[in-house]
């Protein structure tokens, strides 16, 4: 069973950048599943907005695309999504989980992008 900590959201103005982070537990599963970070919106369901599978193949949801870009780090254990341009409609808990199928979900973080 995978474990997932998300962290690096916050407040920022429109047009900034957040770097967030998604700490897996084990390792290995990074080299064996395909990862996503999905985000939820207050009264909206959560949606995929970028994958990277374990070869390093990327997408992005339409949304999101040109703005932001997931990575990730095999040393360090971790996946990121990098959050360029960012617009007050992506406001969301951000969480990162293993595709197809998600492994029980950790706490998300919060992104509020508000002037």
């Amino acid at each position: 069973q995978v474990q997932l900590v998300e962290s690096g959201g916050g407040l920022v103005r429109p047009g900034g950048s957040l770097r967030l982070s998604c700490e897996v537990s084990p390792r290995h599963f990074l080299e064996i599943f395909t990862f996503g970070w999905y985000r939820q919106a207050p009264g909206k369901q959560r949606e995929l907005v970028a994958q990277i599978s374990a070869i390093g193949s990327r997408i992005d949801a339409d949304a999101v695309q040109g703005r932001f870009t997931i990575s990730r780090d095999t040393a360090k254990s971790a996946v990121y999504l990098h959050l360029n341009s960012l617009k007050l409609e992506d406001t969301a808990v951000y969480y990162c989980n293993t595709l197809p199928t998600p492994q029980p979900w950790g706490q998300g973080t919060q992104v509020t992008v508000s002037s």
